[in-house]
């Protein structure tokens, strides 16, 4: 099976989310999957304050998002000009229309700056979408679908970081990717993951003794 990532023939910087993050942090080998990318890796500086919430509930993912940065893995920016005035504009008006800081200040760094937003609410991927239909957009198994990062991982630890990132941060599969994923961790592990749709979990494989 090719690979379904959309990350391929893209030059530009990526800017992951917060979901995207922790993503990446649970499948416990994030370093060897963005030293395998051949793109810049950003994160907005936002991002790491909504990770700092979660230590009070005893979380690791702050600590683990600095390792990345200070591996000179992952680089934090700073929203300026014009990238605030996008930001304003995403988080202002009714909640149908309007995203959280995290998913704002990603998308506002990507448009400002031409890099591509790592997002996976289908919500920001709609705003995003209707906001900036020029700007490309991918998502967390985008990175884990790239073919560097295949060669780099390997099949077994590759299927081990999606399982990961499935059972341990619920990451969310977009329809598209919905085949590679399966067809990677196989379909009686597909089966655990809640964050699926549940007639994927239903597969007549999945429930063989």
């Amino acid at each position: 099976m090719g690979s379904p990532s959309c990350l391929t023939d893209l030059a530009a910087p990526l800017v992951i989310d917060t979901s995207a993050a922790i993503n990446l942090i649970a499948t416990g080998c994030a370093a060897d999957i963005l030293r395998a990318l051949p793109h810049g890796m950003l994160a907005a500086d936002s991002i790491p304050v909504e990770l700092e919430e979660g230590r009070r509930r005893g979380r690791p993912d702050a600590d683990l998002l600095e390792e990345l940065v200070s591996a000179g893995l992952l680089k934090i920016v700073t929203l300026g000009n014009p990238a605030l005035a996008i930001f304003e504009d995403l988080v202002a008006g009714s909640a149908a229309a309007t995203l959280d800081d995290g998913e704002a200040a990603t998308i506002a760094y990507a448009a400002a700056h031409g890099a591509v937003p790592i997002i996976d609410e289908r919500k920001a991927i709609r705003i995003c979408g209707e906001r900036f239909p020029r700007l490309p957009l991918g998502c967390t198994v985008d990175l884990f679908a790239h073919p560097e990062v295949g060669r780099a991982l390997g099949h077994k630890k590759l299927s081990q970081a999606v399982s990961n990132a499935l059972l341990l941060a619920r990451m969310r599969v977009l329809p598209r990717h919905v085949e590679w994923v399966v067809g990677l961790v196989g379909t009686e592990q597909a089966a655990l993951c809640a964050s699926l749709h549940r007639h994927i979990r239903k597969t007549p494989d999945a429930h063989r003794p």
